[in-house]
């Protein structure tokens, strides 16, 4: 037989030369929007540093729940609204008449939602909206006004479910420190993850924020490219580009920034802002003036006829007799 052929001096050679280093370069950190440029002097990471230090990724999910005895178009808005968030959760409704804070802080935490939408209707009439980073705030307290949900618009727009938009804001947004905040609470919200599970990884539509007297008026357009199948749009012709509008549309005003979640120091109210009651009792109000008028014109119309009586008729039972 054969003598084995012994490997112990090839092995300790190959045990002494160093392998060369094949690894990937380090990548750079990545943030809500993309990937940071890496430092020009920057020195790649042996990979026992790279193995301890875990990569950045966006883990923003968004709870989205109401208060009980909702209508159905607030509803339906609120419908809208989740279908247009690839990662956000929907859960069961909240008491509003307790202390929904305390209820809506454990949701959040069982969840694993750093953020919350809840919608808030109050004497089936009004519609309040709540965006809240949790735990630690802040929280800002809308009024919904001019609700238009997707079903009563019927608008041509089409786009895909769970494609990542494009938020857009006017440059009113940056004038004051409150905007400024409230702009930061919508991008954390409505700016969907970067290669979420649920999420398409293209942009396909627009949202749309801009101020207009004091007031955030959202609206969601569909980009559309007109092109035939054999003819490819070039990524730079943005002048074939055209806006379609899909819904839905609402308007927020806002009220109050809390410090905290669902509650918390107030950082900032709205000086111009009017509740829905006192306008409904202002309207009540007109209305009682417009009867306290009526009957005031008939009183003073009977006393005018009780201080000017006419002279009898002679000519009123002439005709009596036959």
């Amino acid at each position: 037989m054969a003598k084995k052929r012994k490997h112990t001096d090839a092995q300790a050679e190959t045990a002494g030369a160093e392998k060369p280093d094949d690894s990937a370069p380090a990548r750079p950190e990545r943030t809500l929007f993309g990937f940071k440029d890496p430092a020009p002097d920057a020195v790649p990471a042996s990979a026992a540093s790279r193995a301890a230090v875990a990569p950045f990724r966006n883990r923003e999910k968004v709870l989205i729940t109401c208060s009980r005895r909702i209508t159905y178009r607030y509803r339906h808005l609120m419908q809208d609204v989740l279908s247009m968030l690839p990662h956000a959760k929907k859960d069961s409704k909240v008491e509003s008449k307790q202390s929904k804070g305390n209820a809506l802080n454990e949701m959040l935490e069982l969840r694993s939602c750093s953020s919350c939408l809840f919608f808030e209707c109050r004497k089936q009439k009004d519609l309040y909206l709540w965006m809240v980073k949790s735990p630690g705030g802040p929280s800002v307290k809308f009024l919904v006004n001019a609700v238009h949900t997707m079903e009563e618009l019927k608008l041509t727009g089409n786009h895909l479910k769970g494609s990542r938009p494009l938020l857009t804001f006017s440059t009113n947004f940056d004038e004051q420190p409150h905007w400024k905040l409230v702009k930061e609470i919508i991008t954390h919200i409505f700016a969907t993850p970067k290669d979420h599970r649920k999420a398409k990884p293209f942009h396909d539509h627009v949202f749309v924020f801009s101020i207009v007297d004091g007031h955030v008026w959202f609206r969601n357009y569909q980009i559309s490219v007109p092109h035939n199948e054999i003819d490819k749009v070039d990524k730079g012709g943005m002048d074939k580009m055209t806006l379609i509008e899909v819904g839905p549309r609402f308007c927020l005003n806002p009220i109050k920034i809390f410090g905290g979640s669902f509650g918390g120091p107030t950082w900032y109210e709205n000086p111009y802002y009017i509740s829905p009651n006192q306008i409904r009792a202002l309207e009540k109000r007109q209305k009682a003036g417009k009867y306290a008028k009526k009957v005031k014109a008939k009183v003073r119309r009977k006393m005018h006829e009780m201080e000017n009586t006419l002279e009898p008729d002679e000519f009123a039972e002439l005709w009596k007799g036959e």
